[in-house]
């Protein structure tokens, strides 16, 4: 079905936990003694996301668009750069029709912040909340999530094209 009007993407992002940096996931600015280190913000929430949607209209990915190696990035807020993705999304035809995403972080715990991150990332797409997902495991203190090195966040989507 090479024509069909829909699109499913996937994202991937991580960032190592390291000290003097705010730890931002899903817009989320979460009280922690370390923080996530980037060119960005480093929300890898909102990064994955991003990658979702770019694989899906086969968009390239986050850093094509936002290289790291330009300053014009630097501590950029990633929900702005994920609203400038569904922009481009969008001057390609594509809605976002459903996102599910997931992290992976022993610690902070994701769960008193999970409905703000939807909330924050679904405002950013221009979308219903109901259409954004937001769950987080623990890795059960497995892998260097589980050991307290970095947070990674997997992202899915589903475009439609609509023109």
């Amino acid at each position: 079905m090479p024509n069909s009007s829909l699109r499913i993407g996937h994202g991937y992002d991580v960032h190592r936990l390291v000290e003097g940096r705010r730890c931002i996931i899903g817009g989320v600015d979460i009280p922690y003694g370390r923080g996530l280190l980037g060119h960005s913000d480093a929300d890898v929430l909102a990064h994955a996301l991003a990658d979702a949607i770019l694989g899906a209209c086969r968009g390239g990915d986050i850093g094509q668009l936002f290289p790291d190696t330009d300053p014009a990035y630097a501590g950029a807020d990633s929900l702005v750069l994920l609203s400038r993705v569904m922009e481009h999304a969008r001057s390609l035809g594509f809605e976002l029709v459903d996102a599910d995403c997931t992290i992976a972080a022993q610690e902070p715990k994701m769960g008193p912040h999970r409905q703000a991150m939807r909330e924050n990332l679904a405002r950013a797409l221009g979308v219903e909340v109901g259409q954004v997902g937001v769950k987080a495991t623990t890795t059960e203190r497995l892998g260097w999530e589980g050991a307290g090195e970095g947070i990674g966040a997997w992202a899915v989507c589903l475009l439609e094209r609509c023109i």
